[in-house]
This record gives C-alpha cells, structure tokens and sequence, in this order.
C-alpha cells in the first residue's frame, strides 16, 4: 500500500462517531444536514458526540468543504435490536418524547468481529451465531443472531452493562440519589463519579489497567486486586449467560479488544464455570493466543470460544469508500 506523502494524496476522511441515535442506520457522508443531526445527538453521548465534531470542523477547516467526509456510527449495528431488547421499563412516554432507550455501542467492533469469524468459518451472515466480547477499558457484551445484533450490554450511554475500567457498569439507580446525598455531590459529579472513578479503578484503588492489576496481583497478592479481577470475570460471564438464554443459544463467544485479545488469563476466568453451556477452553490454545486470530476452545467444544483481533479502522476505511462511491452498505 503506498503511503501518504502529502495531504493532497487524501482524498476522504472518514470520523468513529460514537453516538447516531436513532438517525443514522448505516454510515453516512457528511452534510451540513447530518452534521445537524450528530450535534442532535449531544444529549445522548455529551462526552463523545462534542468531540467527534471537532474532528469533523477541523478536517473542514484544513481541507475546506472539498474534502468528503464520512461518518461511522457505534451505534449503528445496534439498529437492529428489537424493541423488547431496546427499550426500558419506563412509562412509555418518556422514549416517545426524549428517546430513551438502549442503544448500544462498540458497534464497528463488534461488525467487524462477527464479519471476520464468518470468514474465518466460511459461513453466511443468515449462519452467524455468536455472542462478541468487547473487553477493554470499556467493556460490552452483544448478541448477534444471524449475522445482526440483537441484544448488548450497554445502554443508552456506554455507562451500563459490564464492569470497565472506570465505569461501574450495571447498578441499582437507587444508589445515584444515595450517593448524592451522602456525599454532597450534584447528578453531574455522582455520573462522573461512576464514568470516572468506578469499575476496576474504583473496586482495586489501584489503577484502571489489568496488565497492571494483574502484574500486582502476582506480585503482593492483594485482596482488593483479587476481588476486582473477579468481579469483572463474574460480571462477563453472567452476561454471556443472559444473552445466550434471551438469543436461543449461540455457536461461539468471541474475545476481542485489549484484554480480550491480549489476556488468557481473563479469558480463562471469564470462562470458567460456563461447561453446563458446552464452552471448554484449551489451556495450551489459549495461551498461545496473544494478540492473533485463532480458535482456543478444543475442536469438539459446543460452544466455541475465538479470539480475534478488532479492526474498526479498517471498516471506517472501507465504510468511507463505498459511501464515497455509492455502493450499499454490505449485508
């Protein structure tokens, strides 16, 4: 692949926006129009949205208008959940007027993932089956039934579902006005408390890493490491429970992301307990996959586990290409 010498060798751009709502089922080639619609969005992702369109006016400001742009929407994949996947137990009215609802995100993760095990499989879309880890500092689980998306982890913001390296994942949300109260804090200070300053961060009071965790975990042996390691392995292998039950069962669970590619130990832990599901790890299989591609479940496994390494700028590049060119979003 030649390399870029120079800007005018650019010809596009293509932005991971985090959140399109329920606006953009696909990606999109940047208007004046759909910039609109991503600044719509702001409530939903305050923390994200904002900062992808600084990107956005800031190649414009560069290149001028000339230069196309592309957005790539986390959210997208996840325009195939069902409403009894997608919505709360909320009164009604509060979705039809604000839109509040699940959304899920690390989409173009997860797309690229199933996409690669179907290759890898030599299977179709209508024959994929699998339920994605995304594991790294944030953390989500998705259902993907016959090659779509049919339920995940994460909510209507990236705060629900698994533990992650700062976020608390699920919780009572009794405990918000709790903490509010006890601490002093306003809602903003308590959600950035639970963004910020929960999950592995919060449970180990050490620190948001777990090459780093585990390290020390070895090292001094310590209860709080220990038990954040735990909670988080616990927490991911509940959920791949739950969605292998609301999916009718699955052919694979798929590892990705930073630990989940990189971390055989958590991957062990994770599984751990799931043989009433048919997964069994291969020891040795599963220490030889580090950072690559490759099946760490023995042969005759029901379940299958695999790794597979994310790919999401690669699909940002392939998504900006056929919008450029016109072609259809690929089934």
């Amino acid at each position: 692949m030649p390399e870029i010498g120079s800007l005018s060798d650019l010809h596009a751009v293509g932005h991971r926006v985090v959140h399109g709502g329920e606006l953009f089922r696909e990606s999109a080639i940047i208007t004046d129009e759909v910039l609109k619609r991503i600044e719509d969005c702001i409530d939903l992702a305050p923390l994200h949205n904002p900062n992808n369109i600084k990107g956005i006016l800031a190649v414009r400001e560069v290149f001028g208008r000339g230069m196309q742009q592309v957005a790539v929407f986390d959210t997208a994949f996840h325009t195939s959940l069902p409403e009894h996947a997608f919505l709360y137990a909320l009164p009604y009215h509060l979705y039809a007027r604000h839109r509040i609802r699940r959304y899920g995100f690390h989409g173009t993760s997860n797309r690229y993932v199933a996409y690669r095990y179907r290759m890898l499989r030599q299977l179709t879309r209508e024959q994929t089956n699998v339920v994605t880890l995304h594991l790294g500092n944030g953390c989500s689980a998705t259902a993907v039934r016959r090659g779509r998306s049919v339920d995940t982890s994460m909510g209507m913001t990236p705060l629900e579902g698994l533990v992650m390296g700062t976020r608390s994942g699920d919780l009572d949300p009794a405990i918000l006005s709790l903490i509010a109260t006890k601490e002093g804090l306003s809602p903003t200070e308590v959600e950035s408390l639970l963004n910020t300053q929960s999950g592995l961060l919060g449970i180990s009071g050490v620190t948001n890493d777990m090459k780093m965790l585990q390290q020390e975990l070895r090292e001094h042996d310590d209860r709080r490491i220990r038990l954040a390691i735990e909670i988080f392995c616990y927490r991911a292998r509940k959920y791949i429970g739950a969605l292998l039950a609301g999916m009718g069962g699955a052919d694979a669970v798929i590892f990705t992301g930073g630990i989940g590619e990189y971390s055989p130990e958590i991957r062990a832990g994770i599984c751990e307990g799931l043989e009433w599901a048919g997964l069994t790890i291969d020891p040795n299989q599963n220490a030889q996959t580090v950072g690559r591609e490759g099946q760490i479940s023995p042969a005759d496994s029901r379940l299958q586990a695999w790794v597979i390494p994310t790919d999401e700028e690669l699909l940002i590049a392939r998504d900006t290409v056929r919008c450029i060119l016109g072609e259809p979003h690929p089934a």
